[in-house]
Formats: C-alpha cells, sequence, structure tokens
C-alpha cells in the first residue's frame, strides 16, 4: 500500500463532512496536543458531569487522519462515559501499534482509519485528539480534587 493508499474516499468524507464543535466558554478541562513530526494541532475543551463527558469543543489543524479522528470523536463523544472514552483511546493505540482490533459500536467509523498502522509516522496525527481528550479529562478531574479550606 502506498501512502497516498490511506486517504480512502471514506476518510475524505468523514474528514470533510466533520462536525466543528466551539471550543467551550467554560470548560472542566482543556489541553492542547502537536504533532511533532507533520505539525498537527488540536485543542479540545470537555464538560464533566459525574463521569459522563457532558460537553466537547475542539479546534483543529490537521492532516485528512488527524481530522477523520477529531471528527468522530466529536460526533460521539458526548454522553461518553470518562472509563469508555480512556478505554477507546487504549484500543486506537493497539490497533496501531499492536495489531489490536478496531472499535465496534458507536466508533466503528474508526475502523477506517487501521491502515494507518503500517505507517508509523502518522500514528502520532491520527492518535493526537485521543491523546488530548484524555489529558483534558485528567485536568477535569485535578481540577475536582481540588478542596478550598474558608
Amino acid at each position: 500500500m502506498e501512502l497516498s493508499d490511506l486517504y480512502s474516499q471514506k476518510i475524505l468524507d468523514l474528514a470533510g463532512n466533520a462536525l466543528q464543535p466551539a471550543r467551550l466558554d467554560h470548560p472542566d478541562g482543556s489541553a492542547r496536543k502537536v504533532s511533532r513530526v507533520c505539525g498537527s494541532v488540536i485543542e479540545v475543551d470537555v464538560g464533566i458531569e459525574q463521569g459522563i463527558i457532558a460537553a466537547y469543543g475542539h479546534d483543529v489543524s490537521a492532516c485528512a487522519l488527524g481530522q477523520t479522528s477529531a471528527a468522530v470523536v466529536a460526533r460521539e463523544i458526548v454522553g461518553t462515559p470518562v472509563t469508555e472514552f480512556r478505554q477507546l483511546r487504549e484500543q486506537m493505540h493497539a490497533m496501531l501499534k499492536q495489531h489490536g482490533t478496531p472499535p465496534v459500536g458507536k466508533w466503528s467509523d474508526l475502523r477506517f482509519l487501521e491502515p494507518v498502522r503500517d505507517y508509523p509516522a502518522r500514528h502520532m496525527s491520527t492518535l493526537l485528539v485521543f491523546d488530548a481528550v484524555v489529558a483534558a479529562i485528567e485536568k477535569a478531574e485535578s481540577a475536582e480534587s481540588v478542596v478550598v479550606d474558608r
């Protein structure tokens, strides 16, 4: 497979028709991740209520692979338990780096990114949104653990 073959019509459709959820005014957690290899950048915001991702916003400047990952996340993340999203991140890392199985259910469109496993230089941009969301979740959880004593 040639690098250009990664950019299937389905990848281009997902990236080209992506939701662009605006950044949140008052997020519980935010994170910015950059791919040093290709320069892709994603900034995400999350709102979390009782362990569920209740709000999401992002700003994406990435290649079609990063845009595709971000598009599926933007479409499906609201209503997802934090623990499920962390598992999804691990599954995506395993799919690309350890020949793991692609996600199923509402995340099944991520299977179109499976061929990226043969191109390690493209892993980081594909995984950027997952790493950013988990970092934002960790910031939100860290803020929750701070107790102000008056």
